[in-house]
């Protein structure tokens, strides 16, 4: 018993380790506040690429309403600058997803992606969706 008893300690520690790291990991602009270059929408595994017309003031009118949205924040990048990448976490465990939002003329490009894991189950593509879909009703 008392060996289980340890094991189960064990496998608490080890999983209250890995929910800090993910909740605490510092996140480096310089890896991602980046975009890469695309023709067309996208669907990836961990992640989702999308472009949109949205008229030359499109990515002052993107970020006003993704600095509204819940427990996410400013990561890299202004709306002066052309390009703003910011960091949405999960509600409960706190996994990081970033999205990197340019202006191109009259479009916007934007790549929403997980930091860990190969799959983000779409939480991505409708974070993204529901943005655009938000921009262009508003």
């Amino acid at each position: 018993m008392k060996r289980l008893a340890m094991a189960l300690w064990l496998i608490l520690a080890v999983a209250i380790a890995i929910v800090g790291y993910v909740r605490l990991a510092p996140s480096d602009p310089a890896r991602w506040h980046r975009m890469p270059e695309f023709a067309a929408d996208a669907d990836l595994g961990n992640g989702v690429m999308r472009r949109t017309e949205a008229g030359p003031d499109g990515l002052a009118r993107l970020a006003a309403l993704i600095e509204a949205s819940p427990r996410t924040r400013h990561l890299a990048g202004s709306v002066a600058e052309g390009m703003v990448t910011y960091v949405t976490r999960s509600a409960v465990i706190g996994f990081p997803d970033y999205t990197t939002i340019r202006q191109d003329g009259a479009a916007l490009e934007i790549f929403g992606r997980a930091r860990f894991g190969r799959s983000d189950l779409g939480v991505n593509r409708a974070r993204v969706e529901g943005w655009i879909d938000a921009l262009q009703s508003g």
